[in-house]
C-alpha cells in the first residue's frame, strides 16, 4: 500500500502543472462513427482527446458542429468509449509541425513516425490547409522536369511545377510507375503520400526507398486503407503542407500522391456522415472540391523560387473514364497520362 501511494505521489509530482483552467467537454452521442460533444466549442479541424473506460485516451478530430455541439470523428477505434466521457482539446487548431527532420522518415497523418525511428523534433508550424498564394504569385512552367522515366521524358515531357495525373483502372500499373518515378526523379525533396493503400504496399515502399542513397531527400506520409477517413484526408493535406514548407525554403519538391481517388473517397465518407446529400454518383460537392483544393496547392512560387511538382494517381472505378473523380481531376490537372489495360494484359 505504501509503495502504491509513493508511486502515485511520484506521478503527481512529475505531471505538468497547468498554467490555467483546462476546458473540457462531454460525449453526448456516438452514432455511426460521429461523436457529439457538449461543452467544448472547437473550430473545425481541431484535435481532441477522449477518455475511455481503460483510462487511456482516443484521438478525435472536429469535422463540424450542430446546435452548439462539436461533431467529432475518431482517428482510431471506438472501443471502450462510454457516455459522458471527458474530452479535452489538443494542440493548435489547423496547424501541423514540419521541419528538416522529416527528411528520410516515414510518418503518419499526425507526424508520428511509423518507421521504428525516434520521435521527430519538428519546431516549425504550418497551416494544414496551406498558405494560399495568389494567382499572380505563381510562376509559369518553363523548365523541364526529369521524372526518371525515359518514355515520359521523351514523349510527355513534364515541367517543374506542373501537376500531372496518372489515370487507370485497378491493377494496371499506377503504383509501379509511381514507385519508379520516386526512385529515379531529379528533385531536391521528394514527398510521397500513400493514401488508402494496402499496409503491405506501404511497408514494401518504405523498406525499398528508405535504405538507399536517396533516403536523405525523401519523406513518406502513409495512411493505409483500414484507417479512419478523416485520417486519410488529413494525410493528403499534411503531405501537401510538407511540400509547401520545403518550397518556401526555395527547394524543388516532387509531391507524389497515390491516390487522389482515395482522398475523394475519404472526403465523401465524411460528407455523408455529416448529412450532405450525394450528387454525382454519390459524391457530395464537398468531396470533389477537396480534390481541387489538394491539387491547387502544388505549383511554382514566384516569391521564393521554389516549386512543388505534383504527380497524382487517379483510379478510374470500373475503368470508367467519365467517373466523377477522373473527370474532376482531368479538368484541374495540367496534364494526364492514361494507362491502358489492354497493353498491361
Amino acid at each position: 500500500m505504501i509503495g502504491e501511494l509513493q508511486l502515485d505521489l511520484a506521478r503527481m509530482r512529475a505531471a505538468p502543472v497547468a498554467s490555467g483552467p483546462v476546458l473540457t467537454g462531454r460525449v453526448v452521442t456516438c452514432d455511426g462513427g460521429l461523436i457529439e460533444v457538449a461543452g467544448l466549442p472547437l473550430p473545425v479541424g481541431s484535435l481532441g482527446a477522449i477518455e475511455n473506460d481503460a483510462g487511456a485516451e482516443c484521438l478525435a478530430e472536429v469535422i463540424g458542429f450542430r446546435a452548439g455541439h462539436s461533431l467529432m470523428m475518431l482517428l482510431g477505434d471506438a472501443m471502450l468509449l462510454h457516455p459522458q466521457a471527458r474530452v479535452r482539446a489538443l494542440g493548435n487548431p489547423g496547424e501541423v509541425r514540419v521541419g528538416p527532420a522529416l527528411l528520410g522518415r516515414a510518418v503518419d497523418a499526425l507526424g508520428d513516425p511509423i518507421d521504428g525511428g525516434p520521435r521527430l523534433d519538428l519546431k516549425q508550424a504550418w497551416p494544414l490547409a496551406g498558405r494560399r498564394e495568389g494567382a499572380l504569385e505563381r510562376a509559369s512552367v518553363h523548365v523541364p522536369f526529369d521524372c526518371g522515366v525515359r518514355a515520359i521524358n521523351a514523349l510527355a515531357t513534364m515541367g517543374v511545377g506542373q501537376r500531372l495525373g496518372i489515370m487507370a483502372g485497378s491493377g494496371v500499373g499506377k503504383s509501379v510507375l509511381v514507385d519508379t518515378i520516386a526512385g529515379h526523379a531529379v528533385a531536391d525533396v521528394i514527398v510521397v503520400a500513400l493514401i488508402g493503400e494496402r499496409a503491405r504496399e506501404v511497408s514494401d515502399f518504405v523498406n525499398r526507398h528508405m535504405a538507399g542513397h536517396r533516403r536523405g531527400g525523401i519523406v513518406v506520409v502513409a495512411v493505409p486503407a483500414d484507417h479512419a477517413p478523416n485520417l486519410r484526408l488529413r494525410a493528403a493535406q499534411y503531405a501537401s503542407a510538407i511540400g509547401e514548407y520545403f518550397r518556401a525554403q526555395g527547394k524543388r519538391v516532387l509531391l507524389i500522391l497515390d491516390s487522389l481517388t482515395r482522398v475523394a473517397h475519404a472526403a465523401r465518407e465524411l460528407a455523408l456522415v455529416l448529412g450532405e446529400p450525394g450528387a454525382a454518383r454519390g459524391y457530395p460537392p464537398s468531396a470533389l472540391a477537396a480534390v481541387t483544393r489538394i491539387v491547387e496547392r502544388a505549383g511554382n512560387s514566384a516569391r521564393t523560387g521554389g516549386a512543388v511538382t505534383g504527380i497524382y494517381t487517379v483510379l478510374a472505378d470500373g475503368d470508367d473514364a467519365n467517373d466523377p473523380v477522373v473527370d474532376t481531376a482531368r479538368a484541374i490537372l495540367d496534364g494526364h497520362i492514361v494507362l491502358s489495360r489492354a497493353l498491361a494484359q
